[in-house]
């Protein structure tokens, strides 16, 4: 019953991405040509959306769904940060997808999109062999 709540909450992610246009292939490329606001918008509001829900779970002291406190680290920015962001955006221009949407766009019938989600999880899972040697 527990990871109900998540299947709900991914399938309703998934509508909303959908509706949105935030799968769109064109609307990425849209963006990646600097053509649309759209997506500029979007991603914006999910920023400002995601600043004031932190600090509104911070200040309240609220708690997960299963009732564990929340706990917020500092995280450290260093290269790593960069070149994996890099790395991270040439594949979502090259696919059009970045994680999320991946898993929308199979479920709207886009089938090719397998292909992109196999394709991360190997480089996740390259990452994770090489992720001492790499500049953290």
């Amino acid at each position: 019953m527990k990871n109900l709540k998540y299947l709900l909450f991914g399938v309703l992610f998934g509508v909303v991405l959908t509706k949105t246009e935030v799968i769109s292939w064109w609307r990425i490329q849209e963006m990646f040509r600097f053509q649309s606001f759209h997506m500029y918008g979007v991603i914006g509001s999910a920023v400002v959306v995601g600043m004031l829900s932190v600090f509104i779970l911070k200040k309240t002291g609220a708690k997960s769904i299963d009732g564990e406190e929340l706990t917020f680290g500092v995280k450290k920015f260093d290269k790593g940060n960069i070149i994996g962001g890099l790395i991270f955006g040439i594949g979502w221009g090259i696919t059009g997808a970045c994680p999320g949407p991946m898993m929308a766009l199979v479920g709207s019938g886009i089938t090719i999109m397998v292909l992109a989600i196999i394709s991360a999880v190997a480089g996740t899972w390259v990452y994770g062999l090489l992720r001492n040697k790499l500049p953290h």
